[in-house]
């Protein structure tokens, strides 16, 4: 299975927000269909599982602990170098140090970065395209 030739990131500005949600494995975690379309377009599920993830580790805990800002919001990048390798990271606001990093050894996601949200509310995280929001 290759990946959509004709998918763009202006694909993904229609979506701007409903309320159908899609589970991961991580029971806490839910995502939008701007996520699921994504991840289908871009074979990145992968991306969806990498930050669902980190919703049921202590990296995140004592996150939430130093800063309780990222008990509500937090804000995910993952950045491709011309080599495929990435990285993905999350900060709780523009210019911070990111509170979770992760090297990825190799990866042919389409688009050189993209930005997922995530926000808490009360039951669910959901992860979401920021035209989401």
């Amino acid at each position: 299975m290759t990946i959509t030739s004709s998918f763009s990131k202006a694909d993904l500005q229609q979506f701007t927000g409903d309320d159908l949600r899609y589970r991961t494995l991580n029971r806490s975690v839910i995502y939008t269909p701007g996520i699921k379309y994504l991840a289908e377009n871009a074979q990145a599920y992968w991306l969806i599982d990498a930050i669902a993830s980190y919703f049921v580790g202590p990296e995140m805990r004592n996150a939430m602990k130093r800063d309780d800002r990222l008990q509500s919001l937090q804000f995910w990048r993952l950045e491709v170098t011309d080599e495929q390798t990435a990285s993905l990271y999350a900060v709780a606001d523009k210019g911070l140090k990111p509170f979770i990093a992760q090297a990825i050894d190799f990866t042919d996601f389409p688009f050189d970065c993209i930005d997922v949200w995530a926000g808490f509310d009360g039951t669910y995280w959901t992860l979401y395209l920021p035209s989401e929001h």
